[in-house]
């Protein structure tokens, strides 16, 4: 991402400064309730059919790169569903919530499978590939693994009627009109409006657990620690894009920052689940009886592995130990909760 000039407070108050992006003017209009929320309804019913768009080419093409974009859309789409239906949610909506969530769980073993085989195939690529033999013996391993896991998701992934998910969930979103009134407290102050209250209550959940987890990540290494990290970043990237199809000033550089923090964690998660993959190769009792000293060029590939691993901790921690892109976030999200109105209006000038 391209330097900024960082946000600071000011001196007098603390306050953080407006983020980036057009001037408002003080009497820009805010879009009412009734177009916030169908403009949000939009969005689901689009990542709903994204969703539902990679279901042939899952089932009849096994093709990876479908595989990982229905399981983006469906994080997409359940993050678009939490901004529209806070807690307690409809209990229709959580059964069809749970339903979309299974989906990206059954396949991804699958995909684990596949990012670790394009590593493993980019290694063997090379001209003077090291332990050459240890790398294809991981690989066969990983594709045995990948066919095995793919079998047992289609099975688990028939038991799940798409079809029917669609269309309850499509009916669902378009009889669903009254948000507004639903989730507005009486007696509250009518500004800022319901759609910005529950928008930027969303905001405030998903960011706490954000801070919380990369704080007990800079504690506590342990890999489940840093994996909770990683997934309540791809939370709060979902849900940052909800305000950048709204134009919010800010929004695209926050994007691409998290986009830089997904991807470190990213690579780290994929060396991780290589070890572990690794390991549970060399648990084989068979393999270790058939195959002693290629299991041990597989453990120094563990080793080496384990430092790469190392390196990408470091680069996380030194992204996410207030640095200055992590603190022009904290800048953002503080300025959105502190003045949701302020930051939704359209600039009259340019509106």
């Amino acid at each position: 991402m391209d330097d900024e000039a960082r946000q600071v407070h000011d001196a007098a108050d603390g306050e953080p400064s407006p983020p980036p992006g057009p001037s408002i003017a003080a009497d820009s209009p805010v879009p009412s309730d009734d177009e916030n929320w169908k403009k949000v309804r939009g969005l689901a019913l689009r990542q709903l059919n994204r969703f539902m768009t990679y279901e042939a080419r899952v089932l009849k093409d096994n093709n990876p790169d479908a595989i990982h974009d229905m399981r983006v859309a469906s994080r997409r789409l359940q993050q678009v569903l939490d901004v529209l239906y806070s807690k307690p949610r409809p209990p229709d909506l959580r059964r069809l919530r749970r339903q979309i969530r299974r989906c990206r769980q059954v396949l991804g073993d699958v995909r684990n499978c596949d990012v670790l085989l394009d590593r493993v195939n980019r290694s063997l690529a090379r001209k003077h590939a090291a332990r050459r033999e240890a790398w294809t013996a991981v690989q066969h391993h990983l594709l045995m693994r990948r066919s095995e896991s793919f079998r047992r998701a289609m099975r688990k992934f028939g038991k799940i009627n798409l079809a029917i998910l669609y269309v309850n969930l499509k009916e669902f979103l378009a009889h669903d009109k009254a948000h507004a009134a639903e989730h507005h407290h009486h007696g509250s102050p009518p500004d800022p409006p319901a759609f910005l209250n529950q928008l930027t209550h969303a905001l405030q959940s998903v960011w706490r657990a954000f801070e919380d987890q990369i704080t007990l990540s800079c504690h506590d290494s342990r890999p489940a620690v840093i994996h909770g990290a990683r997934l309540a970043t791809k939370r709060l990237r979902y849900l940052v894009e909800v305000f950048h199809a709204f134009e919010v000033a800010g929004s695209a550089e926050v994007l691409a920052w998290l986009r830089q923090l997904q991807q470190q964690l990213g690579d780290w998660h994929d060396v991780e689940v290589l070890e572990q993959m690794m390991i549970e190769m060399l648990a084989e009792p068979e393999f270790l009886r058939e195959h002693l000293l290629l299991a041990m060029e597989v453990e120094k590939l563990i080793l080496r592995n384990r430092e790469n691993k190392a390196g990408l901790e470091a680069k996380y921690f030194q992204m996410s130990r207030e640095s200055a892109e992590m603190r022009r976030l904290k800048d953002w999200v503080s300025y959105l909760l502190e003045s949701p109105s302020a930051a939704f209006a359209k600039d009259s000038a340019t509106g």
